[in-house]
């Protein structure tokens, strides 16, 4: 039986247009992210060949281990992000996020092959990568911040579902583009010049986001925190006194995160190069594969969310685990069959997976106090993704090396789900509490 879901106390209501657009703009800013990891996962194969030496094989385990690089910095921009988030206030912050992420991904695509600029390649692609995970750091904890912040207490798990419904709306249009442009031009024109038209399309949602941002006020929670702060003139809590006081929240939501992206950077992007490489479906069927299975997630996530807010956010992160950590072996055996057994294989582990990628951003910013939410979040969310998320893919690929076994991501993710688990067992029940509420922000020890 589920724990009963406690009653929020009363809280200034906002309206439904401006909830909307708080809901709006944070997921914008999410699409335009996961649009970047979309079209460099789904077109690692163009992109190693345009500006990394040697054979293919080696190529592509660059490129990898590139797309890794960026998640090494994101711990830097969670530092530099989510404290100035919690001193000048959500608003800011994300409006410059979104334009150097956006930015950083209009000039990839803009990189001269390395048969024209030789080894300046690769370092001004490993530079631009480091920008996106820099303003990738205060990106997603402020946008779920920001929107956890405007969500009404008993609705939070559904609105919140709808930052991680612009996640998958992001990687799928990259996808789709590279898939609809590799169709379109054909390989040899993709190689040549065709990778670089996807990345030209996050500058306009770059734009678009900060206009949608800009024209939001900040949240009412940080707005009231800031008014009863006033005249007050005390700082903000330190870095040592966030790690201090909330060291075991830290560690907590730490482990949930490390099983969440080791689970999400397998599953989204390490699995169009799996299943191509490993598995031998060809290039398109290996696009094809995650797209339908992100779309059917697509459909899931706000029944997922609706229902964390009648029953609680641990059961649903538990079924989740459990199920992911039972089911992931025999999920890649069916994949390992063909076309068709891929795309059931790929559905039964988003179903899985679902429950946790909607409860995200509803369940880690209720962790934390208003004073500290924003930086508690980013770094505690971007240490373990830089560890364990991004080096994902490469892990993945590596271990296959190593070992021989097509089995080893899947491995990897069950050690994932054993952490997550033990993570959860700490983990405070936030579901229907309101973020007003100072006294729920501790982890249980």
């Amino acid at each position: 039986m589920a724990s009963p879901i406690p009653t929020a106390p009363a809280q200034p209501t906002v309206d439904r247009t401006t909830l909307r657009r708080a809901i709006g703009a944070s997921a914008m800013g999410n699409a335009t992210e996961w649009f970047d990891y979309g079209i460099y996962a789904y077109g690692v194969t163009y992109i190693s060949a345009a500006l990394f030496p040697g054979d293919t094989e080696e190529a592509v385990l660059f490129a990898l281990a590139t797309f890794a690089i960026s998640f090494l910095v994101r711990p830097l921009g969670g530092l530099f992000w989510g404290p100035l988030g919690d001193r000048m206030g959500r608003k800011s912050v994300l409006a410059l996020t979104i334009l150097m992420m956006s930015g950083a991904t209009v000039c990839v695509g803009l990189i001269p092959d390395y048969a024209t600029i030789g080894f300046w390649a690769p370092t001004l692609l490993i530079l631009l990568r480091m920008v996106q995970g820099f303003s990738t750091g205060g990106e997603y904890g402020g946008a779920a911040t920001f929107m956890a912040e405007y969500a009404p207490d008993d609705k939070r798990g559904f609105c919140g579902s709808f930052l991680e419904f612009g996640t998958l709306a992001g990687f799928s249009l990259g996808a789709l583009l590279m898939l609809g442009f590799s169709l379109m031009l054909g390989d040899a024109t993709m190689y040549d010049w065709g990778w670089r038209i996807p990345f030209m399309v996050a500058g306009p949602m770059g734009l678009v986001g900060m206009y949608l941002r800009s024209k939001m006020e900040d949240t009412p929670v940080f707005l009231e925190a800031e008014q009863a702060a006033q005249g007050a003139k005390a700082a903000s809590p330190t870095l040592a006194a966030l790690i201090t006081g909330y060291w075991r929240t830290l560690l907590v939501m730490g482990g949930l995160v490390t099983a969440l992206n080791i689970v999400n950077y397998t599953l989204l992007s390490y699995m169009p190069t799996y299943l191509q490489r490993r598995l031998g479906l060809s290039a398109n069927e290996a696009l094809i594969v995650p797209i339908i299975g992100m779309m059917f997630m697509m459909v899931l996530l706000p029944f997922a969310g609706a229902l964390s807010d009648r029953v609680g956010r641990k059961p649903l992160w538990r079924f989740s685990l459990i199920g992911l950590f039972l089911l992931v072996v025999p999920a890649y055996l069916l994949m390992a069959t063909g076309f068709i057994g891929a795309v059931i294989g790929f559905a039964l582990l988003g179903l899985l997976y679902v429950p946790q990628l909607a409860t995200i951003s509803a369940t880690f910013p209720a962790l934390f106090p208003t004073s500290v939410r924003f930086a508690g979040f980013a770094i505690a969310y971007n240490v373990a993704t830089s560890i364990f998320g991004g080096t994902a893919p490469a892990i993945g690929s590596s271990l296959i090396g190593l070992t021989g076994n097509e089995l080893m991501p899947a491995y990897y993710m069950m050690a994932a789900c054993i952490v997550g688990l033990v993570a959860l067992r700490f983990m405070p029940e936030t579901a229907g509490l309101s973020l007003r509420d100072r006294s729920y922000s501790s982890v249980s020890s």
